[in-house]
C-alpha cells in the first residue's frame, strides 16, 4: 500500500461545497457534470472525489472515491495490524457497505439516475480495490453512482440529495452501526486460515480440511454452502492437527505431499473434495463452510481444454515425435486437442512455479491420463507419441517435488503410483491406502506397469515477445474488458478463461486484463522470461497495492494469482514467444 495512504487523509485541497456546485449546473446539458471530474469535496463522512463522469445517464455509471478518516470508523488496532487483518477488515466493510448503499439509492430520472453501488464480494476474502484500509485506520472507498438526469439534462438538486445526504448518510450509517464483535470474528477467521496455510509445508501437506467443514455447494451457479450437507469428519489416519492463533488446535483431513488418489463411487463427493482443495488457495468468509480448508498457494488445477491455442510450449515430457516431423519441443497450435491441451496446461503451470497439480478424471483427456495393458499391446509404444500422465506422475514428485492430487473413478492402474488413497463414501473420507496396495500387489500390471520413459526434459522458460501483445482494435485505442469469469477482451481478441476453475471472481478477471495491459507498457520487453514477469508483477502488487497496476479509479478489481495471469496470457492467440533451445 502506498505510504501516503497510511497517514491521515485529512481534508485539505477540497474544491468547495458540493451542493452549490450541483445546484449551479441544474438543468444544463449532461456534459456539464464533467466540470466535477477530479474535484474533491468535503462530506460529513469524509472527502468525495469524482474520478470518472459518465458520458450520459444511460452510460456506465460514474466512479467516485470517498476517503474516510480514521476517526470515523475508529477501527481497533487488531483490525488494521498487518496486511491480512486489513484485507479482512476491508472485505467486511465492503460487504457491509453494499446493502447500505443500495438502500440509500433512489430518485427518479433517466437511465441509471440515482444508483449507488459498490462491487459485490463472493465467498472468498480477496484483496480488492473497492475498500482499502490503511495502517492508521483511514479507509478508501470506491463506488459507482448514477448521476441524476431528466432526459439528458442535469438534475442538480437530485444529485445533491443523492451525494450529500443519501451517500453520506449511508457511509455514516455503516460507521455508526459497525459491530466490532462480528468484525473481530471476520478478521480472526482470515488470520486463522493464513496461519493454517503457513503450516502446511512443515507438516508435509499440500492441503488441510478441518473437521466440521461443509464442502458441497448449493449448485454450480450458487457457491454458498449446501444446508443439508454432512460436516466433514477425517479418519485417523490421515487426520492431522494444526494450530490456529484464534481457534486453537484444529483437527482435520491432511492431504500429504506426493501422489494422492481420491476414489469412490459416483456422487459420493470425490470432485467436491477436489474442488474444496482447489479453492483452498483462497481465504473464505465466515459461514462459507470452508473457513478452515486451506491449500498451498501454488496448487494449480489442470484439465483438458479442446480448441485452445498453445504457444511455444515444451510438450516433450508427454508428447514425443509426431507424424510429419512436427516439433513438440516448442509447440504451437491454434486448436489443441484434449490431450495436447492438458499436456500444455501442466508444463505451463510448472513454468509458472506450481508445486502441485489437481486433476479430475471427469475433465481430463482419457488418452492423456492412461493407456491400459490391452491398448499398449494393440498400439506399440513406438507408434504412440503420447506418454500418459501415469508414467510421469511419480517422476514429477521424486525429481521435481511436484505433488499431484487426482480424482479417479475407473482408472485402477493409478493404484500403483499412489502414496495415499482416499475413498469418499457418502461425502466422508476413508483412508484405504493399505487396501489399495493389497489390490495392486494381487493384480500386477506386468509390462504395462507405469514407468517414466526417460529423464524429464529441460525446457528454458519462454520469453513473450512484446510485438505479439497489442490491445488496440485497428486504429481504435486500447480496449481491454472482462466478461465476468468467462472471457477477457484484449484488443480484437477474446481470451477464453471460462475453464480456469481457480479464477473465482469477475473482479479478478478485470484485474488480469489490467495486468496484461501493463505488460505492453515495458514489462514485456523481449528479454524477461515469463517467471520473471510474474515475479515483477507480484513484487509491484505487494509493495504498492492493486492501485499501482489497476485501471485508475475502478473499485471492481481483485487480486488474482500469478498462475491465472499466466494462464490468460497463454490463451492469447496472438501471443508469440522466443524459441529457446531445448536440451
Amino acid at each position: 500500500m502506498p505510504q501516503a495512504f497510511t497517514r491521515s487523509l485529512g481534508f485539505t485541497r477540497v474544491s468547495g461545497d458540493l451542493a452549490p456546485d450541483l445546484h449551479r449546473i441544474d438543468g444544463r446539458q449532461y456534459g456539464h457534470y464533467r466540470d466535477l471530474r477530479g474535484r474533491r469535496y468535503a462530506l460529513d463522512s469524509g472527502a468525495l472525489t469524482f474520478e470518472h463522469i459518465q458520458g450520459d445517464p444511460f452510460a456506465a455509471p460514474s466512479r467516485l472515491r470517498v476517503d474516510l478518516p480514521a476517526g470515523l470508523l475508529r477501527l481497533p488496532a487488531w483490525a488494521r495490524d498487518g496486511a491480512d487483518a486489513r484485507r479482512a477488515c476491508a472485505d467486511f466493510l465492503q460487504r457491509a457497505m453494499r446493502p447500505a448503499l443500495a438502500a440509500a439509492a433512489g430518485g427518479a430520472g433517466s437511465g441509471r439516475s440515482g444508483m449507488l453501488e459498490i462491487a459485490a464480494a463472493g465467498q472468498e476474502v480477496l484483496e480488492r480495490t473497492g475498500v482499502v484500509v490503511g495502517a492508521d485506520g483511514a479507509v478508501r472507498v470506491r463506488l459507482s453512482a448514477g448521476l441524476p438526469a431528466a432526459g439528458r439534462r442535469i438534475l442538480g438538486r437530485a444529485a445533491s440529495e443523492l451525494l450529500t445526504r443519501r451517500l453520506d448518510g449511508a457511509l455514516r450509517h455503516v460507521a455508526e452501526r459497525l459491530d466490532f464483535d462480528v468484525l473481530r470474528t471476520h478478521v480472526q477467521v482470515v488470520e486463522d486460515q493464513v496461519a493454517l496455510r503457513a503450516q502446511l509445508g512443515e507438516h508435509g501437506l499440500v492441503a488441510f480440511l478441518a473437521d466440521g467443514s461443509i464442502l458441497p455447494r448449493r449448485s454450480g451457479a450458487d457457491p454458498r454452502p449446501l444446508g443439508a450437507a454432512l460436516p466433514l469428519a477425517a479418519p485417523d489416519p490421515p487426520a492431522v492437527e494444526l494450530a490456529a492463533p484464534h481457534a486453537g488446535t484444529v483437527r482435520g483431513l491432511g492431504i500429504r505431499t506426493g501422489v494422492t488418489l481420491v476414489a469412490g463411487g459416483g456422487y459420493h463427493g470425490k470432485s467436491t473434495l477436489l474442488q474444496a482443495i482447489a479453492l483452498g488457495v483462497y481465504d473464505h468468509s465466515p459461514g462459507d463452510g470452508r473457513e478452515r480448508c486451506v491449500s498451498a498457494h501454488s496448487l494449480v488445477s489442470v484439465r483438458a481444454e479442446d480448441g485452445r491455442s498453445v504457444r511455444g510450449a515444451c510438450l516433450t515430457p508427454f508428447i514425443g515425435a509426431l507424424p510429419l516431423g512436427r516439433d513438440t519441443g516448442c509447440f504451437d497450435t491454434d486448436d489443441a486437442s484434449g490431450s495436447t491441451s492438458q499436456a500444455a496446461a501442466i508444463v505451463e503451470a510448472l513454468e509458472a512455479g506450481a508445486t502441485g497439480l489437481l486433476i479430475d478424471e471427469d475433465t481430463a483427456a482419457t488418452n492423456f491420463m492412461i493407456r491400459d495393458a490391452r491398448m499398449r499391446r494393440l498400439v506399440p509404444g513406438t507408434d504412440e507419441p503420447i506418454t500418459p500422465f501415469i508414467d510421469r506422475v511419480r517422476q514429477l514428485w521424486q525429481e521435481r517435488g511436484v505433488s499431484s492430487v487426482l480424482v479417479v473413478g475407473g482408472a485402477g492402474d493409478y493404484l500403483d503410483v499412489a502414496d495415499c488413497v482416499i475413498r469418499m463414501d457418502a461425502y466422508q473420507p476413508r483412508d484405504v491406502t493399505a487396501q489399495a496396495r493389497e489390490i495392486a500387489n494381487a493384480h500386477p500390471l506386468g509390462d504395462a506397469a507405469p514407468r517414466a520413459p526417460g529423464r524429464w526434459p529441460h525446457a528454458p522458460p519462454r520469453i513473450p515477445l512484446p510485438d505479439s501483445l497489442d490491445p488496440r482494435r485497428g486504429r481504435r485505442p486500447e480496449r481491454v474488458r472482462a466478461v465476468r469469469t468467462r472471457a477477457i477482451e484484449f484488443g480484437p481478441e477474446e481470451i477464453d478463461v471460462s475453464l480456469l476453475y481457480q479464477l473465482v471472481d469477475a473482479a479478478q478477471c478485470r484485474m488480469i486484463g489490467d495486468l496484461l495491459l501493463g505488460l505492453t507498457r515495458g514489462l514485456c520487453d523481449g528479454r524477461r522470461d515469463l517467471p520473471r514477469i510474474l515475479a515483477a508483477l507480484d513484487a509491484d502488487l505487494r509493495e504498492h497495492g492493486l492501485d499501482a497496476l489497476a485501471a485508475p479509479g475502478f473499485g471492481d478489481r481483485a487480486r488474482p494469482r500469478g498462475f491465472e495471469v499466466a494462464a490468460a496470457l497463454n490463451r492469447l492467440r496472438s501471443l508469440r514467444v522466443a524459441r529457446p533451445a531445448v536440451d
